[in-house]
């Protein structure tokens, strides 16, 4: 019986570590989607893609990339430059990169998707599973809406991540959070 395929949008390989692992063990074939053009900076992009590719070498997965293009972002969430973290501007910067997710999955037949974003302690998982499913509903697909920090997920997706030596950042990746970090 073939598994079922599920495409993850990762935000970075921090994130996606343990969900990888959590969707294979639950019976899906995972295909990750590195789709982020709210990263700040080419060079962020560029980091965290690799660590991507490690993760998805390392885990023996379809790695999807999606050229970096800052200005799809920043049109996205114009006038909300000012919201503060977690606010608006948060909101539809998930709303952009669930959207961007579930039309690769549509384009590449893929029923389900979800995202690496659920498994950060800086995001709210209620936030990001409502966005998901309304985003799912406008592209009959299903969102995956698995709390990945529960039994510690987020403490497994650490571990690999360190196991690995993969890149490790402190802020989301868009300007906004990482001059609201810097204040």
């Amino acid at each position: 019986m073939e598994n079922k395929k599920v495409l993850l949008h990762a935000c970075c390989a921090i994130c996606s570590g343990y969900p990888i692992t959590f969707l294979k063990d639950i019976g899906y074939d995972v295909a990750v989607y590195f789709c982020n053009n709210n990263f700040d900076t080419l060079e962020e992009y560029n980091r965290r893609l690799d660590a991507e590719k490690t993760l998805c070498e390392h885990f023996g997965v379809e790695l999807i990339i999606e050229p970096y293009n800052p200005q799809v972002y920043l049109d996205y969430v114009k006038g909300l430059e000012n919201e503060p973290e977690g606010g608006a501007r948060c909101i539809k910067c998930f709303e952009l990169r669930l959207k961007e997710t579930a039309q690769k999955a549509k384009d590449l037949g893929i029923k389900s998707f979800t995202t690496s974003m659920i498994i950060s302690p800086h995001k709210n998982f209620k936030n990001l599973c409502l966005v998901g499913d309304t985003v799912a509903k406008e592209y009959s697909l299903e969102f995956l809406g698995i709390d990945f920090k529960k039994k510690d997920g987020f403490l497994k997706t650490n571990k690999i991540s360190k196991e690995l030596g993969l890149y490790r950042q402190n802020y989301c990746g868009c300007s906004f959070a990482k001059n609201s970090y810097n204040r």
